[in-house]
């Protein structure tokens, strides 16, 4: 038997930014992960992610406000390159991007209008047909560089990062008392914080009141790229009331360097349990993203899709949800937008493990 301050159950990106804010704390922290480095039977794998500033609620830009310089000190202190400030364009029915645009001239996050003709001269690659949300201090993300980057700065300030550690149970003993086991020992902590995606309710029935999450098998895909005249913005794009009824859901992408144009339906994926997954595309959404490839995105090619799989796990309301119940802290339901927040969400549940309360927006409370 072993004992720390606080074990960190998940090691994907929420998991590993809470061991680096609480290390660098200088608090004891033990990080277990169930799988390799670099695995991909989760949401925190590959090699782009969406920077998106585009949020109307104050909780969020909050949040968004505080990990842009994180991400940049995350880079400071390790050496890597994680974050490209490219922009994104947000196109087609956003009922609330008045209210966006607003909000973040408030936070004083810059973004601007602009109408399609314009759009499609600075980025010829996307088709357009209504007027563009820009915002250019938004961008893309490196997954998989962010997750080793923030458990490297972890280990730095002496976290103990394991892999290839599964957990097998958790129970509370006391108000201050929580016992892991694992496949190869028990851990007594004094507090626990579960980040375990699509994994959360299997390890917490039973001793946290959660919501239903939901577990998707998602297929965003990579199309080669056919048009590197310009940079391209990270896109969000939403059906108009006339147009694309045969679309899942909005769509959202970025260019990954290497890779080439990536594109996704957002949540629409077949539920499944996390391990009898067959990491397979789905055939009528496959084609339906490759439709939208060849009628939305002239500059990549739409019949070159190398597919890609991966959970979303999901919450009523599709907000995340950041609270303590007892020693257990929880982070969960980060699937489709959480990313860009993690090392601000890192802190959230460090600050969670003290006794300090998350925003309202993200409490257990609400689903009461």
């Amino acid at each position: 038997m072993s004992s720390t301050d606080v074990v960190v159950i998940g090691g994907g990106a929420m998991g590993s930014s809470a061991a680096w804010q609480l290390a660098r704390r200088g608090r004891s922290v033990t990080l277990l992960e169930r799988f390799s480095p670099g695995h991909t039977h989760g949401a925190s794998h590959g090699a782009s992610r969406n920077f998106n500033v585009s949020y109307g609620d104050p909780d969020h830009i909050a949040l968004l406000v505080e990990s842009l310089p994180l991400w940049r000190e995350l880079e400071a202190e390790t050496g890597a390159h994680l974050l490209d400030q490219v922009g994104i364009v947000n196109h087609g029915d956003f009922p609330d991007i008045d209210g966006v645009h607003e909000s973040l001239a408030a936070a004083g996050i810059p973004s601007e209008f602009l109408p399609a003709e314009e759009a499609a001269r600075r980025w010829p690659g996307i088709r357009f047909t209504t007027r563009v949300l820009h915002t250019p201090t938004a961008g893309r993300l490196n997954a998989d560089a962010s997750v080793a980057a923030l458990q490297r700065a972890a280990a730095a300030h002496g976290a103990d990062v394991r892999h290839d550690t599964r957990v097998l149970g958790i129970e509370v003993i006391g108000d201050d008392h929580v016992r892991v086991t694992t496949e190869t020992e028990t851990i007594d902590a004094r507090r626990a914080i579960v980040t375990a995606g699509a994994w959360t309710s299997s390890l917490l029935g039973g001793i946290v009141d959660l919501p239903a999450l939901v577990v998707t098998q998602e297929q965003p895909a990579h199309f080669a790229l056919l048009d590197d005249s310009f940079e391209w913005p990270g896109f969000n794009h939403r059906p108009t009331a006339t147009e694309d009824d045969w679309w899942y859901s909005g769509v959202y992408g970025m260019f990954t360097p290497g890779e080439g144009v990536k594109a996704g339906w957002h949540g629409t994926g077949p539920v499944v349990d996390p391990d009898r997954r067959d990491y397979t595309a789905e055939p009528a959404q496959a084609e339906a993203l490759r439709r939208y490839a060849r009628e939305w995105l002239p500059g990549a090619d739409a019949d070159s899709a190398t597919w890609i799989s991966c959970t979303y796990t999901t919450t009523p309301d599709s907000v995340f949800v950041l609270d303590s119940s007892g020693p257990i802290t929880v982070g969960a339901g980060f699937s489709g937008h959480g990313f860009k927040f993690t090392p601000a969400v890192g802190r959230v549940l460090a600050d969670l493990t003290d006794g300090r309360p998350a925003p309202g927006t993200f409490s257990l409370q609400r689903f009461a």
